[in-house]
């Protein structure tokens, strides 16, 4: 819808002097954002979607497509409002900042949700597609 256009167009812009955009023309719905100057500094974005985990947003889309290197697509819907675009906004630049002064808070991210960072590499090795009653970390 225009409302979905008008936001992803809307945080383009405001992102722009931060993170790479790819494909600054045409943007419809959604964009993607390139976190290549933030990996030079150490962080993945990998490290910038779980740290947003901790600002309260949803994680986007990362690592795709394939041909940007550290993609983040972003797809802001039609319904938030201008005051929730600026919020993630802001958290996104917040951790922008965060990369400068102290990557390692980025790194270790995230950190106020009740299971922290996973081993990614285990989960994959070791699949269990079983639900159980007993947790297991």
């Amino acid at each position: 819808s225009r409302n979905a256009i008008i936001n992803a167009n809307y945080i383009k812009n405001r992102l722009s002097n931060y993170f790479d955009i790819p494909f600054s023309e045409g943007t419809l719905h959604e964009f993607v954002a390139s976190g290549i100057k933030q990996k030079e500094k150490g962080v993945k974005v990998l490290d910038i979607a779980k740290a947003l985990l901790d600002y309260g947003f949803h994680a986007p889309t990362i690592y795709f497509p394939n041909n940007i290197p550290e993609a983040m697509m972003i797809e802001p819907t039609e319904s938030e409002t201008k005051a929730t675009l600026d919020r993630f906004i802001e958290s996104l630049l917040e951790i922008n900042e965060l990369i400068d002064k102290d990557p390692e808070i980025v790194r270790k991210s995230p950190v106020t949700t009740p299971v922290s960072r996973l081993d990614e590499t285990k989960a994959n090795r070791e699949l269990n597609l079983r639900w159980t009653d007993e947790l297991s970390y």
